[in-house]
């Protein structure tokens, strides 16, 4: 691979990062600006929810003006100047407004990857290379977890989000410099929205990436940290070690699942078999009380390499779609995955507020909201036409 894949990845590297770092913080964040789980619920859901919000027009800047300029101005102002922000925080919603701004510097990078992938490699190829770059990339969900907690205890999370704007900014650079866009699809329209929504045959597949990564995404995203601090006691760095296994074992799905398309010849059973396996796990984190913390984070590790099928899931939806509508269209499936941990962000912070209140346990409720949106997902998806390139 050319070396601009590897500024795009390391990009990817910030994104994993941004997107999974609050569960290290959550003890600093309540001490120094008195932000609590159901504020921090809110601050990753609205680094999700507005990273879903723009992708519809990051996907039609991919198929107008190409990955280069798209991914490298929109990774310097919104994550480098979001991480500047939450560096200067005083308060729960600087927070939430700093996230919000890192989401859209995050939204093209992937994307980005994926289309010069989707339009300059053979599509037989795609769902191992996807899965390849997302593997690599996750390598920022590690970093968000024992790393980012030995490192804040050296220098603090503000000189750490400090650091994190910088780099940003290098990267976006980098970007800038080295990417080279694919050529243009000779003769061919540029998709509209409509265009790619009249494609029917790939709503289920919509319909399973709203619900099929907010476990995942959301439990390693931030209920790692409330959940193990609350229930077993764990500080900084014991959530650290536990998210640490839990992004290892994402990385390592991602791995596993690249791959098993062209061995088996099957993208939706692979997809159908992954989440339920992690529908599984989360009934018995929701019903099975485990008895001890390293049960519950084998669990959770579970979990999220069940999910480790993101790319395989977007190289079924890719499929359906002709090469003209690619960008938009790889754009609309990643909208609808982190559509939908933002959107079960926001409602596992209520539910985390009102079973509280109710002297209920919230985390038992968190699960089983997790369990039902993934059956229903999984009922959807049952539909869908099966499709290998």
């Amino acid at each position: 691979m050319p070396f601009y894949f590897a500024l795009l990845t390391a990009a990817y590297v910030l994104s994993q990062f941004f997107r999974s770092f609050l569960p290290v913080l959550t003890v600093a964040l309540e001490r120094d600006i008195g932000a609590d789980a159901s504020d921090l619920s809110t601050a990753a859901g609205m680094w999700f929810l507005v990273f879903a919000s723009v992708q519809i027009p990051v996907g039609a800047a991919l198929d107008r003006i190409g990955p280069r300029r798209t991914a490298s101005t929109i990774l310097a102002i919104g994550g480098g100047g979001g991480a500047l922000i939450f560096a200067m925080a005083q308060a729960p919603w600087h927070i939430s407004l700093a996230m919000g701004l890192i989401g859209i510097g995050c939204s093209p990078v992937l994307m980005g990857a994926y289309f010069i992938l989707a339009r300059a490699y053979p599509a037989a190829q795609f769902a191992t290379l996807a899965a390849l770059i997302l593997a690599v990339g996750q390598s920022g969900n590690l970093a968000g977890s024992l790393p980012l907690a030995l490192l804040v205890e050296a220098v603090g999370w503000r000189a750490a989000m400090l650091g994190m704007a910088v780099l940003s900014l290098l990267i976006a650079g980098g970007i800038w410099r080295y990417v080279v866009d694919p050529p243009p699809v000779e003769g061919a329209p540029i998709a509209s929205l409509w265009e790619v929504l009249s494609i029917r045959s790939v709503w289920p597949v919509y319909v399973l990436m709203l619900v099929a990564y907010a476990p995942a995404g959301g439990l390693r995203g931030l209920w790692a940290g409330p959940y193990f601090a609350q229930q077993y006691g764990a500080d900084a760095r014991v959530i650290g070690y536990v998210t640490l296994i839990m992004g290892g074992a994402m990385i390592a799905g991602s791995l596993f699942y690249g791959p098993l398309d062209r061995i088996l010849g099957t993208r939706k059973w692979l997809n159908f078999s992954g989440v339920t396996v992690s529908a599984i796990l989360v009934a018995m984190l929701a019903f099975g009380m485990p008895g001890s913390m390293w049960t519950a984070a084998i669990l959770f590790a579970g979990v999220g390499f069940a999910l480790g099928n993101y790319p395989m899931i977007m190289a079924h939806g890719r499929a359906f779609f002709p090469p003209h509508m690619v960008g938009r269209g790889v754009s609309m499936i990643n909208f609808c995955a982190m559509g939908g941990v933002g959107l079960a962000q926001l409602v596992t912070g209520r539910i985390y507020r009102a079973a509280e209140a109710g002297s209920a346990d919230p985390f038992q409720a968190i699960f089983v909201f997790y369990l039902v949106a993934q059956v229903i997902g999984l009922g959807v998806y049952l539909f869908v036409r099966d499709r290998t390139d």
